[in-house]
């Protein structure tokens, strides 16, 4: 889509928050060719730097930033920013990649995880605007794609185990704040998340709508179908744990014809951005502490399912702001320039 001898213009916006900073990693370690960079932020963070390559950048104001020139920009600065300035960004010609949920169910505009439905970036030859989706919902339908291609998936029942990083930097503080109050005997404060989170689990992710569903789990109810570009019947129930970095999700699958747990592996094992850690012979199994860090979905606990014909076990693990939110948007990026 995007082709030029001398490199991109990319502009990285919401560069100082934990996705953007992360973007900024990914877009180092995969050599991505950039001419230019602007990082770009709200206005409490403009003037300040970013680091690149080694190289101290200026972080300009989103407010005031003109986009003329820039070939991407990756956002991840909020649904209610987004709505504002990527149709801004998209005007001047710009492909823009958002990591809010502004723009992941609006029909004209595409929804990508690059392992799953990298065609579907067509849509955005006219709009500009690609979404990234939920990051719970990018790691389940990575490990679902190979098995749907071989047998079509019926129905998918899934169980979150989500990080605090999900939540932002105040929820990370929370957690450890409230960890070590416990500790020393202290009573607890809870500001930022709905309970307290150490030492404890909280089934309620975003707000809770009118049919008793989170709106995390319609998010995966909905972008699932979208991505997937059928109509699996998904329920969801989303619980934030303890854990800072890496989303964990207890994955139960039924499909329409014979599938089993070895066939599965293998397909698995072959399958694009998944790694299968899958012996109960040694007790090895995906874990969030092993896969913070690491750009992999991580699939395992794979068996089959013996109430019901047709049906598999698995146990998914991803780092949540890496695959879950910036490496998925750098991967569409990759897609939207020829390769070298």
């Amino acid at each position: 889509m995007l082709k030029k001898e001398e490199g991109y213009v990319v502009a990285v916006v919401g560069a100082t928050g934990a996705v953007g900073q992360t973007m900024l990693e990914i877009l180092a370690e995969r050599n991505f060719p950039i001419d230019e960079l602007y990082p770009v932020a709200s206005s409490r963070s403009a003037g300040s730097t970013v680091e690149f390559k080694g190289k101290e950048y200026v972080v300009q104001d989103l407010e005031t930033f003109d986009p003329t020139g820039v070939d991407i920009a990756l956002f991840s600065a909020g649904g209610s920013t987004s709505k504002e300035h990527a149709p801004r960004f998209a005007a001047a010609g710009c492909y823009v990649i958002d990591n809010s949920s502004a723009w992941r169910m609006d029909e004209e505009i595409c929804l990508v995880v690059p392992e799953v439905n990298p065609h579907a970036l067509e849509m955005a030859r006219e709009n500009k605007i690609i979404a990234n989706p939920n990051c719970s919902t990018i790691q389940m339908v990575v490990a679902l794609k190979p098995l749907h291609d071989a047998v079509p998936i019926e129905r998918v029942v899934v169980s979150t185990y989500q990080a605090v990083s999900g939540a932002g930097g105040k929820a990370m503080d929370e957690l450890a704040k409230q960890s070590a109050q416990l500790m020393n005997g202290q009573s607890v404060d809870v500001k930022v998340l709905p309970a307290r989170i150490a030492f404890n689990v909280i089934p309620h992710i975003d707000v809770f709508m009118e049919d008793g569903y989170t709106k995390e789990e319609r998010k995966m109810i909905d972008e699932t179908r979208k991505i997937m570009e059928c109509e699996i019947k998904v329920t969801a129930t989303t619980v934030r744990v303890p854990v800072f970095y890496g989303h964990s999700e207890s994955v139960n699958i039924t499909f329409s014809g014979p599938m089993n747990a070895d066939t599965a592996r293998g397909l698995l094992a072959d399958a694009e951005g998944i790694c299968v850690v899958d012996d109960p012979t040694t007790e090895d199994y995906p874990m969030p502490s092993e896969a913070a860090g690491t750009d992999p979905v991580w699939v395992g606990r794979i068996r089959n399912d013996d109430s019901c014909a047709n049906s598999l076990h698995l146990w998914v693990v991803a780092d949540n702001v890496r695959k879950g939110a910036a490496l998925n948007a750098v991967q569409i990026a990759e897609i939207l320039i020829p390769h070298s």
